[in-house]
């Protein structure tokens, strides 16, 4: 969609939407005038060390990093990607955005029609429902689950007509082709049958529908439940794999929950829609469930934008109890801290909160234990943790899960409980994980013995230069100086190279840093995280103990002296094997060369005559 979108229209955007309003949205900005500071929602911190500056338009982070322009700070706040941080932040300004064909790499597939035919199928549903006589049945069903009104309407729970071509009928009146309704998953083709709609027939029928929403709120696929018991048919059917509906990347309710997990740090994650709905009903508005499909790499990645950690609360049968242990695994293995709350036996959240009540499901919360203490629980129902046997058993399966853990501190301290739990010394405990640990590693090491070594720091006259560069507008004469007497191939590092390069086109085209920089290839927003760390520098750099002219003279001198100083080095290392004559003068001209780098008057002649060469 990047592409789709004119960069008149993202200025347009950038414009309308004043970072210090966006980001004074979502929690309370401190202090007045230019630069505002809060405590840094990406990160947990006593003191606030987030700072928003309005005069520059951009945001950071002195205690984590985090930095850029006000879609940088839709993109890291809301976990979503540019186009979509595009998007969001377009419907905030009222700039319309014509179409979008194409987006998101999908082969060319129409999304925004996708988009539109799943919200009409939606509201088409919804209203089934509300009005249809034929829906009375489905009404029955939500008042027999103590599901009331205003909770139809924020779900958009809705009603699949008993008929064959409800949606296909649809479709016709409203002019939509049935190969894009197709494309939707909302109806498909009779086998062996091609051309007209005559020939395609609704996947939903007879159904309550759930619909399925991206983290923006739009309709992206559904859940059909079915009202009648038959053996024969499916409890749930839900849409199939499309270019806006992968159940693998796709969390139930995350569209409203995320807010408040963002801000308690902890989703709760249940097994079924009915449970998050109850759950939402009930103030437990941190609920998601996964669709229609086991937690995933992928699921949890989304939940990592959000969370430091999960409660799980799944199904109290052996079912249930599984996929939470296997659950907990996986969120382990994100680094996420993992606790999981047990039921009564028979119950679900959804039965639980209708007979119990909300406060005895917050106690349940609140009584959450550590994954590693509900696995043992869960083994002590069977396994006879009296015998050597079962102690052994159980104390493998335990390690397994902990060995999940890439965190030593967590490791160490579900040791601890699960030695509690199973009267074992922790010591034999941390023998066992130690050997396991070390046979999970053995066949990674020599992959990691091939690992390339960490990013060497940046060099601190390069990133100098650039804290100059950053404050370009309110200095223009230094990139004058820098233009006109250093190339910038001779910056060594690629990111200082990038905002060097992306601050000498500010100051020939007026535009903004952070502007210039989403233009240009920068994997992860980097760039634009160290362009924002630049620009809320301290005084000094931004020129009030030295003139700026000066203090990028002084660097200008510095980088051409390591450029000729390791020249050379390269000359005299080359001399020790040959006795090239040509390299030996060169090598002397440098020794003289350096002596004139020591101040700018006689410098600045060693550079144009350097150039001309």
């Amino acid at each position: 969609m990047a592409g789709v979108v004119s960069k008149k229209v993202i200025e347009d955007i950038r414009f309308r939407c004043d970072i210090v309003d966006v980001i004074g949205s979502y929690f309370h900005l401190q202090g007045a005038g230019s630069s505002l500071k809060a405590l840094c929602p990406f990160h947990k911190e006593k003191t606030p060390s987030f700072h928003v500056n309005r005069q520059r338009q951009s945001f950071h982070c002195f205690g984590c990093g985090a930095g850029g322009d006000v879609f940088r700070f839709i993109m890291q706040h809301e976990g979503v990607d540019f186009p979509t941080a595009i998007r969001m932040l377009a419907q905030r300004a009222g700039v319309t955005i014509e179409s979008e064909p194409g987006e998101g790499g999908s082969g060319g597939v129409d999304k925004a029609l996708l988009y539109r035919l799943h919200s009409e199928v939606a509201a088409l549903y919804h209203s089934a429902l509300l009005d249809r006589k034929s829906a009375a049945h489905a009404r029955a069903y939500l008042e027999k689950r103590a599901l009331p009104p205003e909770i139809v309407e924020a779900f958009q729970i809705g009603y699949a007509p008993n008929r064959w071509d409800a949606v296909c009928e649809w479709a016709r009146r409203n002019k939509y082709r049935a190969e894009d309704v197709e494309l939707c998953g909302l109806i498909l083709r009779k086998p062996d049958a091609q051309g007209p709609e005559a020939h395609y027939y609704d996947r939903f029928r007879n159904r309550l529908m759930f619909p399925i929403h991206d983290e923006q709120g739009r309709v992206i696929g559904f859940s059909g439940r079915a009202l009648e018991e038959d053996a024969k048919t499916a409890k749930y059917v839900n849409s199939p794999e499309t270019p806006l509906f992968k159940k693998s990347r796709v969390l139930y309710a995350l569209d409203k929950a995320r807010r408040q997990i963002a801000e308690t740090r902890e989703a709760l994650v249940c097994e079924g829609q009915i449970d998050v709905i109850r759950c939402h009903q009930a103030g437990f508005t941190t609920a998601v469930a996964a669709q229609g499909t086991a937690f995933t790499e992928e699921h949890i990645r989304i939940l990592r934008r959000y969370a430091d950690g999960v409660c799980l609360m799944f199904d109290s049968d052996r079912a249930g109890q599984d996929a939470a242990v296997r659950a907990a695994a996986l969120f382990m293995d994100a680094g996420l801290a993992v606790r999981a709350a047990t039921l009564p036996p028979g119950d679900d959240p959804d039965s639980f909160i209708r007979k119990r009540g909300a406060d005895a499901f917050r106690q349940i919360l609140d009584g959450a234990t550590s994954a590693v203490r509900f696995q043992i629980d869960v083994l002590a129902a069977r396994e006879d943790l009296r015998s050597e046997v079962g102690v052994m058993r159980a104390a493998r399966a335990v390690l397994a899960t902990i060995a999940h853990s890439p965190n030593a501190v967590q490791r160490a301290k579900l040791v601890q409980q699960a030695a509690e739990r199973l009267n074992l010394p922790p010591s034999a405990l941390t023998d066992d994980l130690r050997h396991l640990l070390r046979q999970q590693q053995r066949p990674a090491a020599d992959a990691e013995s091939a690992a390339p070594a960490p990013p060497a720091p940046r060099p601190i006259e390069e990133v100098a230069l650039c804290e100059h560069l950053a404050q370009v507008i309110d200095h223009p004469s230094v990139a004058a100086l820098v233009r006109k007497y250093l190339p910038l191939d001779m910056i060594s590092d690629p990111i200082c190279r990038v905002v060097a390069e992306a601050a000498l086109q500010c100051d020939a085209t007026g535009r903004d840093l952070h502007n210039v920089l989403r233009d240009r290839d920068d994997p992860g927003g980097e760039a634009q995280r160290f362009a924002a760390a630049l620009m809320a520098a301290p005084s000094r750099v931004k020129g009030t103990d030295v003139a700026p002219d000066d203090a990028v003279k002084d660097l200008v001198l510095g980088l051409w002296s390591r450029k000729l100083t390791k020249e050379r080095s390269d000359i005299e290392r080359q001399a020790m094997s040959t006795a090239d004559e040509g390299a030996l003068r060169r090598g002397k001209e440098i020794t003289t060369l350096l002596r004139h780098l020591k101040r700018w008057d006689d410098g600045a002649a060693v550079i144009e005559m350097e150039l001309l060469h």
